[in-house]
């Protein structure tokens, strides 16, 4: 009874200093909000007025159609779709009033997913990413209609 007391004292002595002395040797505060290394950092646009007139007009032909390209899918809430003979899905972003309209093979978000399918009940976007070992993979993300 005395050797497991005495050996469990030990070991905690042992892990107070081990904790300890971890704390000295690194100076970052929380280590879980820094960014993904293997990801790519997000590249900003600076658009001016010219370009804002400018992305009005889409292959010659005036379009009041929302643009979505620079917004992250996860923002992206369907609202509704209309099935025919031209698919086309209602959406709304978080943090924006308006209803964009999406269209089969738009390029959305930074990562520039391909919204490859409307269905009766949400849409899929496929985004193609290089994995670790440096081989293209294709992601498919499912969007479901929501309130």
């Amino acid at each position: 009874m005395i050797f497991i007391f005495i050996f469990s004292s030990l070991l905690f002595a042992q892990n107070q200093q081990m904790k300890s002395s971890f704390q000295n040797l690194t100076k970052i505060d929380n280590p879980f909000e820094l960014r993904d290394p293997f990801r790519a950092p997000l590249m900003k646009t600076n658009k001016s007025d010219s370009d804002s007139q400018t992305s009005l007009i889409q292959n010659g032909v005036f379009t009041n159609i929302n643009s979505i390209g620079e917004i992250d899918p996860k923002t992206i809430k369907i609202v509704g779709v209309l099935v025919g003979r031209d698919r086309r899905a209602m959406a709304k972003v978080n943090g924006k009033d308006d209803v964009v309209i999406l269209k089969e093979g738009m390029k959305i978000g930074a990562d520039q997913a391909e919204l490859k399918a409307i269905l009766p009940g949400g849409i899929i976007l496929v985004e193609k990413i290089t994995n670790v070992y440096g081989e293209e993979e294709y992601l498919e993300t499912v969007i479901p209609i929501s309130r």
